[in-house]
């Protein structure tokens, strides 16, 4: 990517630098930003001047330790909108960031490579927390010694195929209720509760691409079908907007067996003992029933 170009022409002392970032939703939405005054382009995308951005010095160190750093930026409805941010849009995206020579873009080096972390925004302009690469390395890993299991519906270690007909429905909304209650009609041949511990994600409208987990799946009075979730959504489905709902698992041995039909992925322990039961201690009574020893 020409870092030998880069570092022969900072070895001149006389240089034409700048910092240009790639920001990729998890949408897979791209953006580019540069701090340079004019738009540069390298690798398929444009990196625009006009937003403003720019970013604190980068702390990186060896070992282990997080690399950080902050962009700071405009808020400018060409780019980068406030209500995106407000509906987590830009949560996690992947962060890649460059020195550049303006004069010969081929000339560059990748300088910092992650993710953004906590977003601030107020008064016009946003600041992002970057965390670098090794954020990953502080999060805990391995198997999980319990009853129930320990995947996610459909990844990689539960193996099931949520596009299985019968375990996902989309639809329209039939209306929406305090941001975090929706009404999707009778939702005929799936019974009550059959996506209770799934997720709602919304596919069109101004929330499309925002999804939550689901909380409630019942009936009402009237015969109408109630899904709730456990939190608002940032941004406010309307009646009429698609959803796709997928079906609930609550990790439970017989379910994984009755519903999904995928007990060789089971990822629990379903025969560790009670804790009653590791706390019995040895004794001479014949009868351990429970009544008199008469």
């Amino acid at each position: 990517m020409g870092q030998a170009e880069l570092h022969e022409h900072l070895a001149t002392g006389v240089t034409t630098v700048c910092r240009a970032w790639a920001v990729t939703r998890k949408d897979g939405t791209v953006f580019g930003f540069t701090d340079h005054d004019r738009d540069l382009a390298f690798d398929g995308l444009t990196f625009k001047a006009e937003t403003g951005l720019s970013a604190r010095a980068l702390a990186q160190s060896t070992g282990l330790s997080v690399d950080n750093t902050e962009a700071m930026g405009a808020l400018s409805d060409s780019a980068i909108r406030e209500e995106d941010i407000a509906a987590g849009r830009f949560d996690g995206a992947e962060v890649v960031a460059w020195l550049v020579n303006w004069s010969d873009v081929n000339a560059r080096r990748v300088m910092f490579r992650g993710h953004i972390g906590e977003v601030r925004r107020g008064e016009g302009a946003f600041h992002a927390e970057l965390r670098g690469l090794s954020e990953a390395l502080n999060r805990p890993v391995g198997r999980v010694y319990q009853k129930p299991c320990t995947a996610v519906l459909g990844d990689a270690s539960c193996g099931f195929d949520l596009n299985t007909s019968g375990y996902v429905h989309e639809d329209a909304l039939f209306g929406v209720e305090e941001t975090r209650v929706f009404l999707c009609g009778p939702l005929t041949g799936f019974e009550p509760g059959w996506f209770q511990r799934g997720r709602l994600t919304v596919l069109s409208g101004d929330a499309a691409g925002l999804s939550a987990a689901i909380k409630r799946d019942q009936f009402r009075p009237d015969g109408t079908r109630v899904i709730e979730i456990w939190e608002p959504l940032r941004a406010s489905p309307v009646a009429g907007d698609l959803v796709r709902l997928e079906a609930g698992c609550d990790k439970r041995f017989d379910t994984c067996r009755l519903k999904f039909g995928n007990l060789v992925n089971f990822q629990g322990f379903p025969d560790i003992p009670e804790e009653d039961w590791v706390m019995v201690h040895p004794a001479s009574a014949k009868a351990k029933t429970g009544g008199s020893r008469r």
